[in-house]
């Protein structure tokens, strides 16, 4: 049905990431198209309800979700939070029909789980499927959306989730700060800055 060609579509010189979205795929398909992918953590596959979205991320993208990731992880181990990272972990439910593998995950604690506790999504290219639809769906507590260069929490209230000024799975986090220190030239830069205005506080 698919060739192996459009799942080696990344490019990390590309500024912009590479979107395709399929519609009217079957769950049986989406589950041959993560077989075709196999274990690597690109391209990124979303399912919901028929409709699939296959995302190659530009280094852009892959960088700001990494440099959020490498701050949080500062912030749990400046503040003694175990937690375990789980990358683009993928989540799926054949009877609600959802499916999605975020750009960041994490369960804080020691407690098993079979879904993150917090979900992060870089948005930096328009058109895509909009993954609150699947992740509310598929129970994950808290999802990070980074959009122009600012981070906006969502908690799940039943089956929908509302916009919050804080985190709920960090209660003591300032998101703010931790995004003030993104843009900096490097991850070293970053997490160092960081690391020093949390130990001012």
């Amino acid at each position: 049905m698919y060739t192996q060609a459009q799942y080696e579509q990344h490019d990390e010189r590309q500024t912009e990431d590479h979107v395709v979205l399929l519609s009217h795929v079957s769950w049986d398909d989406y589950e041959r198209l993560l077989a075709m992918r196999g274990d690597h953590s690109a391209p990124r596959i979303a399912y919901l309800e028929g409709d699939v979205e296959i995302m190659s991320p530009s280094q852009t993208h892959e960088g700001i979700k990494s440099v959020i990731g490498a701050l949080l992880e500062t912030y749990c181990l400046e503040r003694e939070i175990p937690f375990s990272t789980y990358g683009s972990w993928t989540l799926k439910d054949r009877e609600r029909e959802r499916g999605a593998e975020p750009d960041e995950c994490y369960v804080f604690g020691t407690g098993e789980t079979d879904r993150p506790h917090l979900a992060i999504e870089v948005i930096w290219t328009h058109g895509r499927i909009d993954k609150l639809d699947i992740y509310r769906l598929l129970g994950v507590a808290e999802v990070w959306y980074w959009r122009k260069g600012k981070i906006q929490p969502y908690a799940l209230r039943g089956e929908r989730y509302v916009a919050i000024d804080r985190s709920e799975v960090l209660p003591g986090l300032d998101i703010d700060l931790l995004t003030s220190f993104i843009d900096r030239p490097t991850t070293y830069d970053a997490i160092r800055g960081f690391r020093e205005a949390l130990r001012g506080s």
